[in-house]
């Protein structure tokens, strides 16, 4: 079974750090992009980061020079490190990747999510 496991999640004090794990696991032939999406109560889920395998990266206007997206493809993981964090973070993070199995087959994958919370 291919399944990306989330970690680092939790409650930080504004202007405070974290950095969130995403691992992929499985018979996994490639990953194409990997990224970190987020929900906040009441509102859509938003991109908040990606990385292709060759290293290009888009961030959410909202995070950039804040947040830094980076990959190990030896290990299938992604992190996301985020910096000066604000109340209006605070979301649910979930991690994304595009991956091709060893049965051929390309699968969307999203992470169970992990809980965010930034206090003012």
């Amino acid at each position: 079974q291919v399944q990306l496991v989330e970690s680092g999640g939790g409650l930080v004090q504004a202007g405070g750090s974290l950095r969130l794990s995403c691992a992929a696991s499985g018979s996994i032939l490639s990953i194409s992009a990997m990224g970190w999406y987020r929900q906040a109560p009441g509102k859509q889920r938003e991109l908040v980061a990606s990385m292709t395998k060759g290293g290009s990266t888009n961030y959410a206007d909202s995070v950039k020079g804040r947040f830094t997206i980076s990959r190990d493809n030896a290990k299938n993981t992604v992190y996301l490190q985020m910096n000066s964090l604000k109340p209006e973070d605070t979301a649910v993070y979930y991690c994304n990747a595009r991956v091709l199995t060893g049965t051929l087959a390309y699968l969307d994958l999203w992470g169970q999510g992990t809980l965010v919370t930034v206090s003012s």
